[in-house]
């Protein structure tokens, strides 16, 4: 047999982890790149108003991205241990590793990392990715071709369809709920940043709680596997739990912080109303287009000392009494 762009032919491809999601590195540089292009005209900005422009792109564009991004994060829940265990079939070698299982919306995440790394003469560095969707048969099929480690192939054979724990159709359904209302709060937020350029800017801290809503709901829905019948991991001799991971409470946290900018800008709105369409530049240009229009500068005052009435052209016509 001959090389092929140095790999044999007739024998599986080089095998290749996942590392890390494109379409959440897409979401973050395409955020990024927004907002350092709308950070540049704040030297055009003068006064107070540019500290006010600097909050609102900072703070529109990070709930945007949070909103985004959390859907194709692997760290809404996760579970880790570290044991001895098994690490091929047909084989009673032991290997000390750190196992661990992250869970997203649409997928799960298993790692495998030897301690040390280099173990029975192998490099044990894993990171394989299986989602959700009809095809995970297909997805567990091809892991058993690749020869993955058995701890990985364990894992996700709970997550299978033919599983007896059932663990798909309650993170798949859950991550699916739970992806479709942040979706909606990323309507919501958008919608509510667009009403702070019009005077109505009691309607956008009405969309600024909407927002919230639907992301504490989002939250809501995907935390209910965990009041779900709950399957044990057991690898060698230690097993471990499914816990909230850091988007779970990233999530939350941005509800709060949404919640928190939509009450201030409706109280605002009923105590202050001038103040705060003042803060977001609405209502401006009309005033000044008012002052212009009506405003005494444009009048020469030589003219206006110079004028003299004419008498009406038209006499006063009297009706006599007969």
């Amino acid at each position: 047999m001959t090389l092929f762009d140095n790999i044999y032919p007739f024998y599986h491809m080089r095998r290749t982890s996942f590392i890390f999601s494109g379409h959440l590195f897409t979401v973050i540089v395409c955020f990024v790149v927004l907002t350092l292009c709308l950070l540049l005209i704040l030297p055009g900005i003068r006064g107070k108003s540019r500290l006010l422009w600097l909050f609102r792109i900072l703070l529109s564009f990070y709930i945007s991205a949070v909103i985004v991004a959390l859907n194709f994060t692997n760290t809404w829940a996760e579970a880790r241990m570290m044991t001895n265990t098994t690490y091929k079939s047909f084989s009673n070698a032991l290997v000390n590793a750190d196992i661990g299982l992250h869970v997203g919306l649409y997928g799960i995440n298993v790692t495998l990392k030897g301690n040390p790394v280099v173990q029975l003469n192998e490099t044990i560095d894993y990171n394989e990715m299986f989602s959700w969707s009809d095809t995970i048969e297909q997805e567990y099929k091809e892991a058993l071709a690749k020869g993955l480690p058995n701890p990985i192939l364990y894992i996700a054979e709970k997550f299978t369809l033919s599983s007896p724990c059932g663990l798909i159709f309650h993170y798949r359904h859950s991550g699916q709920y739970a992806s479709a209302t942040l979706w909606t709060a990323f309507c919501c937020w958008m919608l509510a940043n667009i009403l702070l350029y019009m005077p109505v800017i009691l309607y956008a801290g009405y969309m600024m709680l909407a927002t919230a809503a639907f992301i504490f709901i989002s939250t809501a829905t995907f935390s209910s596997i965990m009041h779900a019948s709950q399957c044990v991991f057991s690898i060698g001799a230690v097993s471990f739990e499914i816990e909230y991971s850091f988007s779970f409470w990233l999530a939350l946290a941005t509800g709060v912080l949404c919640t928190v900018v939509g009450v201030l800008v409706v109280i605002m709105n009923f105590m202050v109303p001038e103040k705060i369409k003042e803060a977001f530049s609405v209502g401006v240009d009309s005033w000044e287009d008012e002052d212009v229009s009506y405003g005494q500068t444009h009048r020469n005052p030589a003219f206006i000392d110079d004028v003299t009435v004419s008498p009406c052209p038209f006499t006063e016509v009297t009706v006599e009494e007969v």
